[in-house]
């Protein structure tokens, strides 16, 4: 037997590549678990007879020969079937869109960053030439789209955007695609909101605002992400996580979502068990405490979540710089010569202003280019650590109407970052 399964609280994204599977696989029989996204078993429950899923418990482990694993890398996430990934003689074949390396050993894969893993399946189906029915079409829009957030996530690929062309080219209704991705949000949700809300906190982490919530809850709620979500656009902050714990169960789910990149909450969750994309990421602990959650995700967050390149890697050195008592007629040769917009004023070692262009619009009359830089330099300096994220640097740049900042450690000067180094890295034109 083959089958194709995926993570549990399957969402429309994994529905979607499991459905997409059995296109690709004829043979396989689809098997979603039972912990499924309300919105999912929504769908499914409407669509129950025309999608002809498997329950886990209805599937024999040992008549498994091959087994078709998408949208996740990690045993762990899997319902029922990791205890068969000892067999020595069976067929694992990988679909995810995930970067991060899980501990699923497949016999073949494709496993390339995407914005959402129906995507890569798509790729396949056109290359099949198979004709879909406005359902699976729809089905399959759907799951692209909550994966990117309608194609406005920053994970978010070309290839995304051309495969919701092509969905939408073979019927996919924008109608049922929109009821169906409406998040639930009640009474329930509304009443763990307003108390998140009560009891907030803003910490700071590498430059970078985060809430972490703590909150006991009774009995099953759904929909938890969303209020997450909301939490963390309500406050403003970069990262949100809540700790929801279930105290008569023995466990504790722990959902992120961040809107910047230096906070991936795919990386964070999969350091604690669990995963997602650099945007929102969940995992489910058992018998943890909500402390011990928190100070682990303190741990991460304190550690390795900065972004991977750093003003460092982008910085210009060594540096031109000049004494402030030059004159200002110098300082435009040398600003014309470097062909630069602004240099750094050091007297002894310690940065003491900044002479840009804009300067010199200060200059009424030519005697007065004779006169020192320290009489027009700018001594409200900004300054930034090499490493800081191109994301902070932008940001200060932005917020103060700045074209370069200094990078500065301990209080020497050993580089300096321009609007248009950032620039360069946002739009990936950085040279080779």
């Amino acid at each position: 037997m083959q089958i194709v399964t995926t993570h549990k609280n399957t969402d429309f994204d994994a529905l979607a590549s499991v459905i997409a599977a059995t296109i690709i696989y004829p043979e396989a029989v689809a098997v979603i678990p039972k912990a499924i996204n309300p919105n999912v078993k929504s769908f499914v429950s409407i669509h129950k007879d025309i999608l002809k899923l498997s329950d886990p418990d209805d599937i024999q482990t040992d008549d498994i020969h091959s087994i078709i694993i998408v949208d996740v890398n990690n045993w762990n996430r899997i319902e029922r079937f990791s205890k068969i990934s000892r067999n020595e003689n069976l067929e694992i074949i990988l679909w995810d869109h995930h970067p991060i390396e899980g501990n699923i050993q497949p016999t073949w894969k494709c496993q390339e960053e995407m914005g959402a893993n129906i995507t890569l399946m798509i790729r396949k189906i056109r290359e099949m030439a198979v004709r879909l029915t406005p359902i699976q079409a729809t089905l399959f829009l759907t799951g692209l789209y909550e994966d990117t957030g309608n194609l406005m996530f920053p994970s978010c690929k070309a290839e995304d955007a051309f495969a919701a062309g092509y969905l939408l080219e073979q019927k996919a209704d924008l109608t049922v695609l929109g009821s169906f991705l409406r998040p639930a949000y009640g009474e329930k949700q509304k009443n763990i909101l307003f108390e998140m809300l009560q009891n907030a906190e803003r910490l700071r982490f590498n430059g970078y605002s985060v809430s972490i919530n703590k909150l006991d809850i009774q009995g099953h709620v759904d929909s938890l992400a969303v209020v997450v979500r909301m939490y963390r656009e309500i406050l403003n902050v970069d990262a949100a996580f809540g700790i929801f714990s279930a105290r008569e169960q023995g466990r504790c789910i722990v959902i992120g979502r961040s809107n910047v990149d230096g906070l991936n909450m795919g990386m964070i969750m999969n350091s604690m068990g669990g995963g997602g994309h650099p945007g929102a990421g969940s995992a489910m602990l058992k018998s943890v405490n909500p402390e011990a959650v928190e100070a682990m995700l303190i741990e991460l967050l304190q550690g390795n979540q900065q972004a991977s390149v750093q003003i460092s890697d982008l910085m210009s050195f060594p540096v031109v710089t000049m004494p402030s008592d030059t004159s200002m007629e110098e300082a435009a040769h040398i600003l014309r010569e470097k062909g630069c917009t602004g240099i750094p004023v050091v007297d002894d070692g310690k940065l003491v202003g900044m002479i840009s262009r804009r300067d010199f619009h200060k200059v009424k009359g030519a005697n007065r280019l004779k006169s020192p830089v320290k009489a027009f330099m700018s001594t409200h300096i900004l300054t930034i650590e090499p490493g800081k994220s191109p994301m902070q640097a932008a940001r200060l740049m932005v917020k103060h109407d700045v074209g370069r900042l200094p990078v500065v450690q301990d209080d020497v000067i050993i580089g300096i970052i321009t609007r248009s180094d950032t620039m360069l890295y946002f739009y990936d034109m950085l040279p080779d």
